[in-house]
């Protein structure tokens, strides 16, 4: 896989606009606002990755999510989880059949993991045991079950919601798991004037419905361009120091990340900050992705994976905080 030329470049980005202006078009139908929020779950989906929204019950996560399966022409499968979920039913288990001769046979029942957009409902109320279940789905997009290993396919795009961890009845996400996600997004309360357009569309007798605008070799076609477009050495370099900056350990760390963090991002969080840039540059119309794009991508790409330790918590400091100081103090470096 090559890097896009100069001859091809104009048309895969006009491809990829028109595209994705349909996919925000189709969207915008049903969900009012949150223009960010499907911005990013849109990155995302191109990056072939995953992504966890976070808010309070009733902000639309669930909504967006069905809206996107019907914007895009590919099968959906949704998985509430609660306390008493188990591992078995998300991925599936092995049963004895009977054949037509009258024998018994082993046949595993898929679960529905098995699809390639699936919602994970409030992840955060199953145990961990249940969400640890996923992990494997996620990265290799595949499972195994009683040594035999499944391919789940391509695309495949996993959307989770979760309530505040401040809410009764909730688990923290295993670090393993949130490292997966390749963004965190918050999902936040509608305006005054969102609130009255949300009550217009849905306290009548016709509920707004997604125009299906994009199908799975769109977006296949689509993932293969970002991965094309090229990205200059300076650019690499910035998501590399910002990374190395959120370990307490290493250089370029500030005191308040000396201070308050146990534990910075993983290599996935470089991958994600550099991806996340290149499709933020495309969806504004460049070909080539700037510092910039990193500064306002990295918060969502890295939040999740900054580990506070407890004088942190006790302080109430958020890892938001912590990466837009490091942005602040990288500017401050090269002025």
């Amino acid at each position: 896989m090559g890097k896009l030329d100069a001859a091809g470049a104009k048309e895969k980005l006009d491809d990829l606009l028109e595209h994705v202006g349909k996919l925000r078009q189709s969207i915008s139908q049903v969900i009012v606002g949150h223009n960010e929020v499907v911005d990013g779950v849109i990155t995302c989906m191109l990056a072939g990755s995953h992504v966890l929204l976070e808010g309070v019950p009733g902000l639309g996560k669930t909504m967006l999510m069905r809206t996107l399966s019907e914007a895009v022409d590919l099968p959906f499968s949704r998985i509430q989880f609660t306390p008493d979920l188990m591992p078995a039913d998300i991925i599936g288990t092995t049963v004895v059949e009977e054949t037509s001769t009258g024998g018994q046979r082993f046949e595993f029942k898929k679960g529905p993991i098995f699809a390639p957009l699936v919602l994970a409902d409030e992840i955060n109320r199953a145990t961990p045991k249940t969400q640890s279940a996923l992990l494997e789905a996620m990265q290799e997009h595949r499972v195994t079950v009683g040594g035999t290993t499944h391919e789940l396919g391509q695309p495949y795009f996993v959307i989770a919601t979760q309530n505040p961890l401040e809410m009764e009845g909730t688990y923290p996400l295993p670090e393993a798991q949130l490292d997966r996600f390749f963004f965190k997004l918050k999902v936040p309360f509608p305006s005054r004037e969102q609130l009255h357009e949300i009550i217009n569309r849905t306290t009548f007798a016709s509920a707004p419905r997604a125009e299906k605008v994009l199908s799975a070799a769109d977006v296949s076609r689509l993932s293969l361009t970002v991965r094309q477009v090229p990205v200059a050495e300076h650019v690499q370099d910035y998501v590399v120091r910002l990374l190395r900056a959120t370990h307490p350990d290493l250089d370029g760390a500030t005191e308040q990340v000396k201070r308050y963090v146990a534990t910075g991002g993983s290599p996935r969080g470089a991958q994600a900050m550099l991806l996340a840039a290149k499709i933020r540059a495309l969806m504004a119309g460049r070909i080539a992705a700037s510092i910039d794009d990193v500064r306002a991508v990295a918060p969502a790409a890295l939040r999740h994976r900054i580990l506070l330790n407890f004088e942190g918590e006790a302080e109430s400091i958020t890892t938001d905080a912590v990466i837009c100081e490091l942005i602040e103090q990288l500017a401050e470096a090269a002025s």
